[in-house]
């Protein structure tokens, strides 16, 4: 299948003109990435993930249409006439995986959120897509109780923090569309660090804006939210964002706790704990307000 699936992307190639100039790019997990010469830069689904690749046909140019750094979809096909899955050839942007999140990511988050928030005028038509909502965090807290995670008072003392929590945001604000998977993993920069594109809209969804802070460690949180205000038309104050970031950030840590650990990968979240110690170290070290009113 894979001698199969690489003369496929031949022929594919030899159509663009890149006979010659093809290499893998390993470690995809929805597709298997191929650079086509040094414009271009091939996707091809892999099983399972079929819809997360045609989902990205419609959001991609959204993004773009609202200024946000990605890059543009050359062709689409589901047909598989030339390749036996689906796939996308698409603009290729040169970059590498920022050892530092870079500020400009705030102003093209605002960008994206504001291009699709519904109490603006410009709503586009958005694709059928998955919904993402905030959990039922105390329904969380007491599975892990019943289950020997936690004590009783751990319990008790994160109830309390989530009905702190819930006081200090609108859970009931408008839904927007997101990316879903903002992380170091989906950002290129270029040599000087800034950024040169936000890729794999994959689990993009309508969601609180809020939802595209929970992949980044707070700490970077904390230095993107002045910058997206600043952009942003629709943005709440500091204070609720922070709120809300640290809501998510907590109720995915707790979730993640009886997970099976998945070694070998490299995105700080996959380990079960990793998320409980970046709060534990992000609050340790003692951030400003309003971070330091939200424990």
């Amino acid at each position: 299948m894979d001698d199969d699936l690489l003369s496929q992307v031949d022929a594919l190639a030899r159509r663009y003109g890149v006979l010659g100039q093809v290499t893998e790019v390993r470690g995809g997990v929805a597709n298997r990435g191929f650079v086509f010469g040094d414009k271009l830069f091939l996707r091809v689904a892999r099983p399972g993930f079929e819809v997360d690749l045609r989902k990205e046909t419609t959001v991609v140019p959204i993004a773009r249409a609202a200024g946000v750094l990605t890059p543009a979809i050359i062709e689409y096909d589901d047909g598989r006439a030339v390749i036996d899955a689906p796939y996308v050839v698409m603009e290729r942007v040169h970059g590498a995986e920022p050892t530092a999140v870079p500020i400009e990511l705030a102003e093209h988050l605002a960008r994206l959120h504001d291009a699709c928030s519904p109490d603006l005028p410009d709503l586009p038509d958005l694709p059928d897509l998955p919904r993402d909502d905030w959990g039922d965090p105390w329904r969380t807290i007491d599975d892990l109780a019943g289950r020997g995670y936690l004590d009783t008072g751990a319990a008790q003392w994160l109830t309390d923090w989530f009905r702190r929590l819930s006081t200090r945001f609108d859970r009931g604000r408008p839904k927007t569309l997101i990316h879903g998977d903002v992380a170091a993993h989906n950002l290129l920069v270029d040599t000087d660090g800034r950024l040169t594109a936000l890729i794999d809209w994959g689990d993009a969804t309508v969601a609180p804006a809020e939802v595209d802070f929970a992949k980044l460690p707070l700490e970077d949180v904390a230095a993107l939210l002045p910058g997206y205000i600043r952009h942003s038309r629709s943005a709440g104050a500091e204070d609720e964002l922070a709120a809300a970031a640290v809501w998510l950030h907590l109720e995915w840590a707790l979730g993640k706790l009886p997970a099976t650990p998945w070694p070998g990968q490299r995105h700080w979240t996959a380990p079960t704990a990793s998320r409980l110690l970046g709060l534990l170290r992000f609050f340790a070290a003692a951030p400003p307000a309003p971070w330091s009113t939200l424990t």
